[in-house]
């Protein structure tokens, strides 16, 4: 198993866990626990029954007014948008792990792979697992032509001596992109051609702490 430094664990005592708004199949959902369980955060997952409507209904739009999970509840402090909470959370808890990195172009580059997170991640492999898993209507052209490029872009990143997407050091830049890529193939992705994305996937999954998501059958390939 490989363990993040101690600095990287909560150091803070939370006088209540955190109580986790989720769907157990989302990956943004996935990436938000993944980040509480590195942390050695004490948190409560909340089932939404969003089938019939529950993220819908007056009482939790007043916690994310777009009607979305994930949302935590931190004593006062309700924050919503996955990228959004695990910056939360690792400015809170993170002790002194540069999770956001250290210098202004290490910083720029964590960003860089957030923004990429909530547009060609989530317009591209997330998507067409969305379909798969959730019966979306989605362009699968669109998203598939999208998810070859970020690949693509994510291989030559990771490529030689680069262990992680951003730094040398895991950063959210990673948290952030882990959930979907790893589970890309339930929407038809496969990820044989990309060895160095592939070696990425097993060093996050065997860090210390490291929870999976719920897995769904893997769909036949046609990216």
């Amino acid at each position: 198993m490989t363990s993040l430094s101690k600095n990287a664990s909560n150091s803070t005592m939370k006088d209540a866990p955190i109580i986790h708004y989720r769907n157990p199949k989302s990956g943004h959902c996935h990436k938000v626990e993944l980040f509480m369980s590195l942390l050695g955060i004490s948190y409560i997952n909340h089932e939404l029954d969003m089938v019939n409507g529950a993220h819908k209904l007056a009482d939790f739009i007043t916690k994310n007014p777009f009607g979305q999970v994930p949302v935590i509840v931190d004593g006062e402090h309700t924050v919503s948008d996955s990228n959004a909470i695990i910056v939360y959370l690792a400015d809170t808890y993170g002790s002194i792990y540069p999770w956001m990195g250290t210098t202004p172009i290490e910083k720029a580059r964590v960003q860089r792979w957030l923004s990429v997170a909530a547009g060609e991640l989530a317009k591209g492999p997330a998507a067409l697992r969305l379909e798969y898993v959730f019966g979306a209507n989605i362009d699968v052209a669109s998203a598939s032509a999208i998810t070859e490029t970020l690949l693509k872009v994510m291989e030559d990143t990771l490529s030689g001596t680069k262990s992680y997407l951003a730094t040398d050091s895991l950063t959210l830049g990673d948290i952030a992109m882990y959930s979907y890529i790893a589970h890309a193939p339930e929407g038809g992705v496969s990820l044989q051609p990309y060895p160095a994305i592939r070696a990425w996937v097993n060093r996050i999954e065997s860090l210390a702490n490291f929870i999976p998501m719920a897995s769904s059958p893997i769909a036949e390939y046609r990216v």
